[in-house]
């Protein structure tokens, strides 16, 4: 147990990130494995905001979402994976408390934001799909911006409220936390007190970030599906049906492993499966997100197919010049 002085922090500089307690001989394998999730992760969310940004033909609502979502997944994948890959490749699991607590607050912050992000995603998609004569009216650029300037907004300030509150606790230790990142549920157990506060206001926060916005996004792609299940096509209704429930299957693990952390009751078992869970909407979840929403799109692949055109034919036009230069 650490000393604490009253009117202090805490007399802790640093915590242990236990992680999965990987035997130290074994750590190359999962270094080598988180390293190509993160590789994989950073290009393709990347991919996206490029080409949204550079493509006229992406400058829509749906594409202005998922280029919002796309950078969010960027800065959320880096806040957690290149300490674990550091971790792993050096063996050092310590951080200090002040890095701890701003790992925290960015997880949280970008974790709160794509909650009310995708639910914007959803309602966009019912507007399109369901009420198509009204689409342009009522999805303009002004509730575009307002929508996505809302969902970060409202995750920042979420989370500032929870650090302030920590900030004003002490911490009694012991300086190791059973997780992977710095996570809530882990650093609370570390105060000396004023627990119970901070697990109900953490509680409370989970609850308006999590199940209102998962009600309103299974509430958009039940009214989807049923409009789709009355497309005369049977090519076009598969294809639609196919796109819609893959974006439902991965909200649903997105918000459900937040749930389960966060709201249910914290059993031994529940306790035990707490990174598994995490590792679902921390590491799997910002990898999926560009192949189950983008990617897979024709407007998408066209934008790529079009930029890589221009980059091969800007790359002839070069060594033409080159040559022309030479022979001159």
């Amino acid at each position: 147990m650490a000393d604490t002085e009253p009117g202090n922090q805490t007399s802790l500089t640093q915590f242990i990130l236990l992680g999965f307690g990987t035997n130290p001989k074994l750590r190359i394998l999962p270094f080598l494995l988180l390293l190509l999730t993160y590789a994989v992760t950073m290009a393709g969310n990347i991919l996206i905001v490029v080409l949204v940004v550079a493509d006229q033909h992406l400058h829509t609502p749906m594409y202005f979402f998922l280029g919002n979502l796309s950078c969010l997944e960027t800065c959320y994948s880096s806040t957690i994976l290149p300490r674990m890959l550091a971790s792993f490749l050096t063996g050092d699991k310590t951080i200090s408390v002040g890095g701890c607590i701003a790992q925290f607050y960015f997880v949280g912050f970008l974790a709160a934001s794509e909650c009310y992000l995708l639910a914007a995603m959803s309602y966009d998609r019912y507007l399109a799909i369901c009420k198509p004569l009204h689409y342009a009216t009522l999805m303009n650029g002004s509730l575009c911006l307002q929508l996505a300037a809302g969902s970060w907004i409202s995750g920042f300030l979420a989370i500032i409220i929870i650090v302030s509150l920590m900030l004003q606790l002490t911490f009694c230790g012991p300086k190791e936390i059973d997780h992977f990142f710095c996570e809530s549920t882990q650093i609370i157990n570390l105060y000396c007190n004023g627990i119970f506060q901070m697990e109900l206001v953490i509680t409370i926060v989970a609850a308006l970030f999590t199940l209102p916005p998962f009600a309103l996004t299974v509430t958009s792609y039940v009214c989807i599906i049923s409009t789709i299940l009355r497309i005369p096509s049977t090519t076009g209704r598969q294809k639609a049906f196919s796109t819609c429930s893959s974006h439902l299957l991965v909200v649903t693990v997105f918000y459900g492993t937040l749930i389960i952390v966060y709201l249910l009751p914290r059993t031994n078992t529940l306790r035990d499966l707490n990174k598994v869970f995490s590792v679902c909407y921390t590491i799997l979840t910002p990898m999926a997100n560009p192949f189950i929403y983008s990617l897979r799109n024709k407007e998408v692949k066209d934008a790529l197919r079009n930029i890589v055109n221009k980059c091969v034919h800007f790359g002839r036009i070069q060594k033409c010049f080159c040559i022309f230069r030479k022979t001159k």
